[in-house]
């Protein structure tokens, strides 16, 4: 079976990257999305290699949800998530704290029918107009393989503190609220995944990974409208921080990963340092049992 070959295109508002025939991402860097919603990049629809769908866009529970994208909940005080921002003792309150991720430019988008690369710059704009943090990213979409049914992308950042002061960036839990430790590189999963099941490895599993460490993990779910289901398979990757990542992860409400740079302990970014995180997803076009996620995990680890 011939390996589909990866290309990308420009559609105005977003990149279209393709596997031979099928749209398995769009790049949206122009979201276009209220205030509230936080505006930011994101990639949505992600697809698998046969088309079916791996993301879910503006989900009716979580607006600011949307497929996968970097995002941060508390940052000095400003709200880069969207909704509510949650404090101890106030519980969630909209407040005039919603900033924005602006797309500067992209430094590179190519292709050579193994890999698509694009690299982009950004800016986080504050909710008063104030230019926080100059953000260097960079996916990578490869190893597209037919006979496997699965391909993998890559995402490194660079987020750099240009406020003039230090910054704070943190998460619910590390403002007061257990277990909800999202922050990052965020990924929502279909409404026909919730109550998908959850693997890690070293033979662990379930909801239990909430706030915990791994190298990489799975969730495994059936789809709607097709027969048959698909694998989602995260990888921790690294940080230039001291702070460890940490697990957001939940299938029970809804379905969620996210590698937390800064799931219960904050991280504190110097005036004119950088944040640097890397990680890794492998979208596989079928459920996935343990064995095989094993041998993923070993061969795509980062």
């Amino acid at each position: 079976m011939p390996e589909p070959k990866l290309a990308v295109r420009d559609a105005g508002d977003s990149l279209i990257v393709t596997a031979g025939d099928v749209e398995i991402a769009h790049y949206v860097h122009r979201p276009g999305a209220p205030a509230a919603e936080a505006p930011k990049p994101f990639l949505h629809p992600l697809r698998t290699l046969s088309g079916a769908p791996l993301s879910v866009h503006r989900p009716w529970d979580h607006r600011w949800h949307k497929g996968l994208q970097m995002t941060w909940a508390h940052l000095s005080g400003q709200n880069f998530w969207g909704g509510p921002t949650y404090s101890a003792g106030r519980g969630y309150q909209w407040e005039d704290n919603l900033g924005r991720m602006e797309h500067d430019g992209f430094t590179e988008v190519s292709a050579d029918g193994d890999r698509v690369v694009i690299e982009e710059s950004l800016r986080w704009i504050t909710a008063q107009d104030e230019h926080w943090i100059t953000e260097r990213r960079r996916l990578a979409f490869h190893s597209a393989d037919a006979g496997r049914g699965l391909w993998a992308l890559d995402f490194a950042t660079e987020l750099r503190n240009v406020r003039g002061a230090p910054l704070d960036l943190g998460s619910p839990t590390t403002h007061g609220r257990p277990l909800a430790g999202y922050a990052g590189w965020f990924w929502r999963g279909p409404r026909s995944w919730t109550g998908a099941a959850i693997l890690a490895a070293g033979g662990r599993g379930g909801e239990e990974m909430m706030g915990e460490q791994a190298p990489w993990l799975a969730m495994t779910g059936q789809h709607d409208d097709l027969d048959g289901g698909g694998t989602v398979l995260a990888f921790a990757g690294r940080s230039s921080a001291a702070v460890p990542i940490k697990w957001f992860v939940r299938s029970s409400a809804f379905a969620a990963i996210a590698p937390s740079p800064a799931f219960d302990e904050e991280i504190a970014l110097a005036s004119g340092d950088a944040l640097e995180l890397a990680h890794r997803h492998v979208f596989v076009d079928r459920v996935c049992e343990r064995a095989e996620l094993e041998e993923l995990g070993a061969e795509f680890a980062l």
